[in-house]
C-alpha cells in the first residue's frame, strides 16, 4: 500500500508524480493545467467576492460525506449566503506522513465532484507535508471567489423588527453524525451530515423572494451562536419558537443519549433566512418543494430590543441564548 512520506513535500520528483498521479487525475480546469505560479482568470463583473476557510475535521470520512466535500460546500456556503456566485476556489492540502495515498485519492475525487455539482472551478492548489502525528491524517483550506450583480442586497443592517426567521430544515445532524461516528454509535442508518452546496438553492431563493435581507449558514455554534451574533450586531432581539425548529427524531434520540443541546451543535447544509413577514409563507412553501427541504419552518421573528435571543420552550417559558462557551465538539468541520 503506497503512503505518504516527507519527500511528497519537497517540490521534487515525488511531488511532481504525486501531482500528476492524483491531484491532476481529478482536477483537470485549464487554468490549473497551465502549471503556473499564479491563476489568471477572467472576471466579468465589478463586483467580487473572496472567502476562505479551513477545514481540520475528524473523522476524515463520516456518514454522508468527508473533508473533501466539506471543504467545498463550506466555502461556496459561506459565499453563497452572502448573495455571491461562487465561481472559482483554490485548495490548499497539508498532508501527514504515512497517508494512503488510495485514501488521499477518495477524497479528492470527492472534492472534484462536489465543486463540479457546485458549478465552481478548481483554479489553484497547494500540498505541504508534514511528520507523523501531526495533523490528523489531512488538513484541507479552500478559498472561494465570486461574483454579485448588486452589493449589498444581503447584509445584517438589511434586518428590520417584524421580519420572519427561516430555516432550510432540521438542526445539528452534522455534529451528531462526527459525533457517532467518533464513540463507534450505531444509530438509525438514515443518519447522515448534512454537508452539501446550497448555492443552487440559494440562487433560486434570492431570484424568487426579493424581500430576503439576510442569510447565514449556522456551523459551528449552531443556530443560538448564530442568531446571537446577528442579534447583537443589529441591536435587535430574535424571538424563536421551540416547537418551530425542526429536529429529526432520530437526531433528537441520539442528542438525548449524549447529553448534548441542539441548538449549539454545527450544521453544514443549513441555512437561516431573514425575510419580509409578507413573503415568509411562500418561502416556507418553496423550500419544502425542493428535495431534502421538506421540513423547512418559520422558527422566529425579528423584535425590537437590545441583542437578545429568547427562546420560547416547549413547556411555555422562556430561555435566553447566548453564544456557544467553549469548545465542546473540537475538530467538527
Amino acid at each position: 500500500m503506497q503512503k505518504i512520506v516527507i519527500s511528497h513535500g519537497d517540490g521534487g520528483r515525488m511531488t511532481h508524480d504525486l501531482i500528476q498521479q492524483v491531484f491532476l487525475r481529478y482536477f483537470k480546469d485549464p487554468v490549473l493545467l497551465e502549471q503556473s505560479d499564479a491563476a489568471i482568470i477572467s472576471v466579468q463583473t465589478p463586483y467580487a467576492a473572496v472567502s476562505t476557510d479551513s477545514f481540520v475535521i475528524q473523522p476524515l470520512e463520516f456518514p454522508g460525506g468527508d473533508i473533501g466535500k466539506l471543504a467545498v460546500a463550506g466555502t461556496v456556503n459561506d459565499l453563497a449566503v452572502s448573495g455571491v456566485k461562487p465561481a472559482f476556489l483554490t485548495v490548499g492540502f497539508i498532508l501527514e506522513e504515512g497517508l494512503e495515498i488510495s485514501f488521499l485519492q477518495r477524497i479528492v475525487h470527492s472534492l472534484a465532484v462536489t465543486a463540479a455539482e457546485a458549478g465552481v472551478r478548481i483554479i489553484a492548489g497547494d500540498t505541504k507535508v508534514v511528520e507523523k502525528g501531526s495533523c490528523g491524517g489531512m488538513i484541507i483550506n479552500t478559498t472561494g471567489i465570486g461574483y454579485m450583480e448588486k452589493p449589498n442586497r444581503i447584509a445584517m443592517r438589511n434586518i428590520r423588527p417584524g421580519d420572519v426567521i427561516v430555516i432550510n430544515g432540521g438542526i445539528a445532524e452534522h455534529a451528531v453524525a462526527i459525533l457517532a461516528k467518533r464513540a463507534g454509535l450505531e444509530f438509525s442508518p438514515g443518519l447522515l451530515s448534512d454537508c452539501c452546496a446550497l448555492n443552487g438553492v440559494v440562487d433560486q431563493l434570492l431570484d424568487t423572494f426579493k424581500t430576503i435581507r439576510f442569510m447565514r449558514d449556522p456551523s459551528r455554534g449552531g443556530i443560538a451562536t448564530s442568531l446571537k451574533e446577528i442579534a447583537e450586531h443589529t441591536e435587535l432581539d430574535m424571538v424563536v419558537e421551540e416547537k418551530e425548529i425542526p429536529l429529526r427524531l432520530d437526531v433528537q434520540g441520539a442528542i438525548e443519549m449524549m447529553g448534548m443541546d441542539p441548538l449549539y451543535m454545527a450544521n453544514e447544509g443549513k441555512v437561516l433566512i431573514f425575510v419580509a413577514e409578507e413573503e415568509a409563507a411562500a418561502l416556507v412553501q418553496c423550500l419544502k418543494s425542493i428535495p431534502g427541504y421538506e421540513t423547512a419552518s418559520e422558527i422566529g421573528r425579528v423584535k425590537e430590543g437590545t441583542g437578545r435571543v429568547l427562546l420560547q420552550t416547549m413547556i411555555g417559558g422562556t430561555r435566553e441564548l447566548d453564544r456557544m462557551s467553549g469548545n465542546p465538539l473540537p475538530r467538527i468541520c
